[in-house]
C-alpha cells in the first residue's frame, strides 16, 4: 500500500469517494438530494467538480489516495476548515454554468441542499478538516483508513494546526470506530427531525483531537 495525492486522472475515482462519504451508511446522501439527479450523472458532476477551476474541499489537489497494487483504494481529503463552504459553492456554480444549467436550475440546488445546514457541524476557523473518507469495498479491512487518516494528521502538523476534526452521520458504526481508532473523540453533535426525515439519520457527529 503506498499513499499519493491524487491527480486529475483520479476525478472518477474521487467522484465515488465523495459519493459514498456523504451517504454514509444511508442509500443518499448531499450530492443525490441536492442534484436530484440519477446516480450517474451525479457522478459526473462530481467528477467536473474534482477538476474544476474554483479549488473546493471536493478538488482532486485536496484528496490523498491509498493505492493497493497501483489501483486506488481508498481515499480522503484533508484541508483547512476554513472557508470550505463558500469554496465548494463557487465549484458548483462553475461546472453548472459550464455545463448549461441556469439560474434558476442553480438557486433549486441551493435550496435542496439547504436540508443540511440545521445539522452540519464541522470544524472551526483554525481547524484542520478531514472529510471525504471512503474505501472502495474491494479493499476494506485493509488498514488503508487508518493509513490515510495518519498521513493527513502529519499533513496537519505539518501546515501548523493543532487540532483536527472529522464528521460523519449519526449511526454510522464503521466510521465511528475507525475514526476512534485514530484518536479522535465525540466534541459535537447536531439533530434535526427534518434532516432525518430526509436522509433517513439524526444528524451529525463531530469528532476531533490534538494533532
Amino acid at each position: 500500500m503506498t499513499i499519493r495525492s491524487a491527480r486529475p486522472d483520479d476525478a472518477d475515482f474521487i467522484a465515488r469517494t465523495i459519493l459514498s462519504s456523504m451517504r454514509g451508511h444511508r442509500p443518499r446522501g448531499w450530492f443525490d438530494v441536492a442534484l436530484g439527479w440519477p446516480e450517474a450523472q451525479c457522478m459526473d458532476f462530481i467528477a467536473r467538480v474534482a477538476v474544476a477551476r474554483a479549488v473546493s474541499m471536493w478538488h482532486v489537489s485536496q484528496f490523498w489516495i491509498a493505492e493497493v497494487d497501483g489501483k486506488p483504494g481508498a481515499a480522503l481529503c484533508a484541508v483547512p476548515a476554513a472557508g470550505t463552504g463558500p469554496a465548494a459553492w463557487r465549484a458548483i456554480e462553475e461546472i453548472g454554468t459550464a455545463t448549461g444549467l441556469a439560474v434558476s436550475e442553480l438557486e433549486a440546488i441551493r435550496q435542496r441542499g439547504a436540508y443540511a445546514r440545521a445539522c452540519w457541524v464541522q470544524g472551526g476557523e483554525g481547524d484542520w478538516m478531514i472529510e471525504h473518507v471512503a474505501t472502495d469495498p474491494a479493499y476494506r479491512g485493509r488498514g488503508l483508513v487508518h493509513a490515510l487518516i495518519t498521513h493527513a494528521l502529519d499533513q496537519g502538523r505539518a501546515a501548523g494546526f493543532g487540532r483536527a476534526t472529522i464528521s460523519f452521520l449519526i449511526g454510522n458504526a464503521p466510521a465511528e470506530r475507525a475514526y476512534a481508532k485514530a484518536g479522535f473523540v465525540l466534541a459535537e453533535e447536531k439533530r434535526d427531525p427534518a434532516f432525518e426525515a430526509i436522509i433517513g439519520a439524526p444528524g451529525f457527529r463531530m469528532f476531533a483531537r490534538k494533532i
